[in-house]
This record gives C-alpha cells, sequence and structure tokens, in this order.
C-alpha cells in the first residue's frame, strides 16, 4: 500500500529496520490514522546579547498531553551544529523510537544557528515541523543572515522552504506531514495558548534552568 503526502524527506520503504527507514515507515502507518501522539518540542534558552559561545537547547517530550521527559543539548551561538545536535538528542534518547513528529519553534536556535528541516527529517526519519505566531520579514532575515560567515548557505536552507503557511492560527513550515494533518496536531496540542503544549514546556524549562525563572510569552 502507498500513502501520498505533501512532502516526503526520505523514500517510504518497507524496511522493519529500527533506523530511519523503518521510522518513516512507522510514521505512515500511524498517518493513517492521525496518530502523531508522541511528539518532542524543541526550544533554545535565553542568552545575553554578546553571548558568543554555546547555548543550552531543551526538548520536552509528550506523549498526548503528557509531559514524558525532557532532553538537553548545546548549540553554538550563530553556528552550524543545530540540526546534528538535534537529530542526536532525538536519536540517543530512551524516547526515541516512539517519537512520531519534530516541532520547533522558529527554524533558527542560538540566534541563527539555521535547523536544515530536510536534514533533520533525513537523518531521524521523522517529519519536522516549524511553529511561529507570526511569519518572519524575510527581508529583515537575510539582511541580517548577509552579516554572518556562512549566512548564503543558511538563506538557501531558509528559501528552499519557502513561505510560511498560516494553520490553526500560527504559522508553519513542514516536512513530511500534509498541511490538514499539522492543524489536527496543533489543535489537539495548544491547549493553554497558540502554541503547541511541547514547544510551550521546551520554553518555560529552558528560561528556568538559564535564567533562574521563565520569562517572556513562548
Amino acid at each position: 500500500m502507498h500513502w501520498r503526502y505533501d512532502i516526503l524527506c526520505v523514500p517510504v520503504a518497507t524496511s522493519t529496520r529500527q533506523g530511519p527507514r523503518g521510522r518513516v515507515r512507522r510514521y505512515l502507518q500511524h498517518m493513517a490514522s492521525s496518530a502523531l501522539s508522541h511528539v518532542i518540542g524543541f526550544d533554545d534558552a535565553p542568552f545575553p546579547r554578546n553571548h558568543r559561545g554555546n547555548v543550552r537547547v531543551l526538548g520536552a517530550v509528550f506523549a498526548g498531553l503528557r509531559l514524558e521527559g525532557v532532553v538537553s543539548g548545546v548549540v553554538r551561538r550563530d553556528g552550524l551544529n543545530s540540526t546534528r545536535t538535534l537529530a542526536r538528542l532525538v536519536a540517543d534518547s530512551k524516547f526515541g523510537l516512539q517519537l512520531q513528529l519534530i516541532l520547533l519553534q522558529g527554524i533558527a536556535l542560538a540566534g541563527f544557528n539555521v535547523v536544515d528541516l530536510h536534514g533533520l527529517c533525513q537523518l531521524t526519519g521523522l517529519p519536522v515541523m516549524v511553529v511561529t505566531r507570526r511569519a518572519p520579514r524575510p527581508k529583515k532575515v537575510r539582511d541580517a543572515l548577509s552579516r554572518l560567515p556562512g549566512g548564503d548557505r543558511k538563506w538557501a536552507l531558509i528559501e528552499r522552504l519557502g513561505p510560511m503557511e498560516p494553520v490553526a492560527d500560527v504559522y508553519v513550515q513542514r516536512i513530511g506531514l500534509s498541511v490538514a494533518d499539522a492543524g489536527r496536531v496543533i489543535r489537539r496540542l495548544a491547549v493553554h495558548s497558540r502554541i503547541p503544549e511541547p514547544l510551550r514546556t521546551a520554553h518555560l524549562i529552558a528560561g528556568g534552568i538559564v535564567a533562574g525563572e521563565s520569562r517572556g510569552r513562548p
């Protein structure tokens, strides 16, 4: 049987291996019933404007609306290692085999450490969705990247995704996920704000750990 969705990060496979292709097969099976109940949401911790080192990243793992656990790592401010770091946190986690979806609050962590959504999807075998309250201003983002090393490559990653789509009162970019399922996921998980609980929780925990208390609206 063949399932068809808007975007797939890797070819559909029938292998039962417990690797990326096996994950995609399991994901497609779950999509048939619109499950997507095991989700990890990543957000970065606050940092001073003049900070130039590593920045803490938190991932909140949810089963439905229940917090199951937390994973933690670091990425470089304005660096290039966000995709590999997130993929490692997913793969090395005890929750990894149950996860069905990765959520990000913005396409970049730690300033402009841009996540390669296609690459993250391929490395993990999981669909990836960025969720934001407002659509970013492309010109402003491109101007900021032009002043950073590797800015052209980072802009190419962003441009490849196309404009963000309005879905369920937020804006999204998605890989391996249909727009209909993106809307269902957001409506099911956004119970206390427009932002899904895995992302809201990751934001609150990251702020509390680094700053002593959570600040700002997720």
